[in-house]
């Protein structure tokens, strides 16, 4: 990502976060009740959200000006997410074997192996999975999968409307809140919701706001730093409030939308905390945050309820606390020792792959 889009990088760290505080503030500390945390798995729509603004901004003038390659992309972009979600599935199974010889249950849909070939596949979230099995985050990632192999449609709308960005935006909008009314009535559960069933779905309304958002980006909609802040304000009190007292997540994730936007605009500072080095290399790292922060608390809980004698009951504060602080050099590790390096491996061979193919077709034509 360029520099003057560090404090997205940094966004990505808090929505990581806010995943992470979701499913941990109970699993490990107790009965602990805010509004914000208990919406943390709005933290995943933030991602989506995110994905469709910074696709669109590396690829859409590309696109337009027939530049883009769809089979590089699509390398490209299998190589972001393939190895560490490979490596983490790897790492379930061992613990799910593990757990099988002490006698030992991890949760009871982890070791559904008639799922196995979608994870495999990376098309758990495309309701080819019968439950949320292994490392049950990944649905998210088959759900971005989805979308890049969708993404020159997105790129095609996009480009259309790259001059009239209110449009755009207004139009994302309503498909957005059209799309979960409808999907809430038949339903019965709001999208926000879905996972592993209907997870390819809940990610599309997203990507594509994310992209409508770029656009105004584009057009300089958020260039004076003061409406950026401005922006940002109302943006995280709204999330604020409708976490709080909403009943349903449209609002908090149109909100979210436009906190990505306005923090966009605060680029250009390059003084600003969201440019600092620290918050920039949390966020290069939250991808792995996410990936490994299940198979982390099936480990914590067990072995330290082991060491204390007690059977899952909530941990003392600095238990609660070390575990979740430990996140952060895991995921150091897993995103330089798996992340980095496997992610130049899969582009090369997957390059050189394509390019054999390519000069194949040629050949033969």
């Amino acid at each position: 990502m360029n520099d003057h889009l560090k404090p997205l990088t940094s966004l990505r760290f808090f929505a990581a976060f806010w995943v992470v505080m979701y499913t941990y503030i109970h699993e490990l500390s107790g009965n602990i009740s805010l509004g914000v945390i208990e919406k943390g798995y709005l933290g995943v729509d933030l991602f989506f959200v995110l994905s469709g603004f910074i696709l669109s901004y590396v690829y859409l003038n590309g696109f337009g000006e027939g530049r883009f390659k769809y089979g590089q992309f699509v390398i490209h972009r299998l190589a972001r997410v393939y190895p560490l979600h490979i490596a983490t599935l790897l790492f379930t199974l061992l613990l799910v074997a593990a757990a099988a010889v002490k006698g030992v249950t991890l949760d009871g849909n982890a070791d559904n192996w008639a799922a196995l070939p979608a994870h495999l596949t990376l098309t758990q979230a495309w309701g080819l999975a019968p439950t949320a099995s292994f490392n049950h985050p990944s649905w998210s990632i088959s759900a971005e999968w989805f979308a890049y192999l969708g993404f020159p449609v997105v790129a095609f709308l996009a480009w259309r409307l790259r001059e009239r960005p209110i449009v755009a935006v207004s139009l994302a909008i309503c498909f957005l809140v059209a799309v979960n009314l409808i999907f809430a009535r038949l339903a019965g559960f709001e999208l926000t919701h879905a996972t592993f069933q209907w997870g390819a779905l809940r990610i599309v309304p997203s990507f594509l706001y994310g992209s409508a958002l770029y656009l105004a980006w584009r057009s300089r909609a958020v260039a004076k730093p003061g409406v950026a802040l401005i922006g940002t304000g109302i943006a995280l009190l709204t999330v604020v409030f409708s976490t709080s007292f909403g009943q349903s997540d449209i609002l908090t994730v149109v909100a979210l939308g436009l906190l990505v936007l306005s923090i966009s605009g605060l680029a250009q500072d390059e003084k600003g905390i969201l440019s600092g080095k620290t918050l920039v290399y949390l966020g290069e790292i939250s991808f792995a945050t996410y990936m490994i922060y299940v198979p982390w608390k099936w480990v914590y809980l067990k072995s330290v309820n082991a060491l204390l004698g007690t059977d899952h009951a909530p941990l003392p504060f600095l238990w609660w606390l070390a575990g979740l602080l430990a996140l952060v050099p895991l995921s150091m590790l897993a995103h330089h020792l798996v992340e980095r390096p496997f992610r130049k491996i899969v582009r090369h061979y997957g390059e050189c792959l394509h390019g054999a193919i390519t000069h194949s077709w040629v050949k033969e034509g």
